[in-house]
């Protein structure tokens, strides 16, 4: 029989690497929080159609990467491959469209069949923010400056630098992406056979290809700038001066950008140099035109989203997890009340190892084995005193401390 393992892409997180993925977890409830965001979760499936209708049927994610299956009742499902859409679905489902602005953060799990690499599996997970409603560049110059904070309490910012566009609105999109194709055009034999298939369909996405020949003839194509109405770019220079006022830096990037039509005006980044060529570790922008697209009210939004692997490569985690006391019961008697006592440590704080079985040399060396900062050690003449011996076991030294005392004393020592 073959040996069974984990599907490829996927990755188990056993309890010494999940302190830095519930360090990213825990960031961003804390951040999300004291900026007024309420925890939303939404299904780790939707109907396929909420994805096709966000990013599209001819969009990489929904063409190459989607994992979707039909279940027992011939229902077209689909795990989630982002958050957005899902927060979208659900904000229509429930009806609340009339009482934005609403302001959410999520977390979990999201699933792309892709090559895996380091920071990229095909079970990842996310977190990320939704502020719907806000049609000011406030919206904007929030949801970043949350983001910056976040990657500062992750310890990461200053690994990192913020890039930033805008594409500008609807009159701005229609009239680059004119002046882009015929651009293009006249290039045509020098693209990619990715961005000649994209180049009438999703032109802008030709911006951000990764091929060299691609990126040669983009240096030279038309500057989004040249396009926006004055709107765009009094919105846009709103944005800069906000982050200016913050002290948040950025550097621009004109090739930054979002090749679907519901995204407008401002496009971030947050890379770093830190991960080889998966240097984004956080990146969203604005998408007034996405809960129209889905058939609800004309509703602004802009959010983020970053991945958790990501992040937990780059952050430490912020404390580390208090050491356990070893209970070491010696006979029948022991054994029972050891029961009793756990229960009683647990419930004051305090982490409790119950070596359940063994002689006293056997749960010693479990109790150096997990890293136990004291082995609590008691037999027969022990309980008939009342007490228990209590063993440092960093440094050697051991007490006796009435068993009254016991959960005062090591609930004290823990803090």
């Amino acid at each position: 029989m073959a040996k069974l393992q984990s599907v490829r892409g996927t990755h188990d997180i056993l309890p010494d690497e999940m302190p830095r993925y519930r360090n990213v977890f825990d960031a961003v409830a804390e951040i999300g929080t004291t900026y007024g965001y309420g925890e939303i979760a939404t299904p780790i499936f939707e109907f396929t159609e909420v994805f096709k209708r966000t990013l599209g049927d001819t969009s990489d994610v929904v063409s190459k990467e989607m994992y979707t299956f039909n279940d027992r009742g011939g229902e077209g499902l689909t795990l989630r491959p982002e958050g957005t859409a899902g927060v979208a679905r659900a904000v229509m489902s429930a009806g609340l469209l009339q009482s934005v602005p609403l302001k959410y953060f999520y977390r979990g799990p999201m699933f792309r069949y892709e090559r895996p690499q380091k920071g990229r599996m095909r079970q990842f997970h996310q977190i990320g923010v939704e502020l719907l409603g806000v049609a000011e560049p406030a919206g904007d110059i929030e949801v970043i400056t949350l983001g910056a904070d976040l990657l500062d309490r992750l310890g990461v910012m200053g690994d990192t630098v913020l890039e930033i566009n805008t594409i500008g609105d609807m009159d701005s999109r229609n009239a680059y992406r004119d002046a882009l194709v015929a651009y293009l055009e006249a290039h045509i034999d020098q693209l990619s056979d990715d961005s000649r298939e994209r180049l009438h369909r999703n032109p802008l996405r030709v911006l951000d290809s990764k091929d060299a020949g691609d990126r040669a003839v983009v240096a030279d194509a038309p500057r989004f700038d040249d396009y926006l109405t004055p709107h765009a770019a009094d919105f846009f220079a709103t944005v800069l001066a906000g982050l200016d006022r913050l002290g948040i830096g950025y550097r621009r990037n004109p090739f930054l950008v979002r090749g679907l039509d519901y995204y407008c005006h401002t496009t971030f980044e947050f890379v770093t140099g830190r991960l080889g060529s998966q240097g984004t570790v956080l990146a969203g922008g604005r998408y007034d035109g996405l809960i129209g697209q889905m058939g609800g009210a004309e509703t602004p939004g802009v959010g983020w989203a970053a991945g958790v692997e990501r992040l937990s490569m780059l952050a430490e985690p912020r404390s580390v997890a208090p050491r356990a006391v070893a209970l070491v019961p010696l006979g029948d008697a022991a054994e029972a009340e050891a029961l009793v006592l756990a229960r009683s440590l647990r419930r004051a704080g305090v982490v409790v190892d119950l070596g359940y079985g063994g002689n006293l040399k056997k749960r010693m060396k479990r109790a150096d084995k997990i890293g136990a900062a004291r082995a609590v050690i008691f037999g027969d003449d022990e309980l008939a005193r009342g007490v228990a011996q209590v063993k440092d076991l960093d440094e050697g030294g051991q007490t006796e401390v009435a068993l009254a005392d016991l959960v005062d004393r090591l609930a004290v020592r823990r803090g």
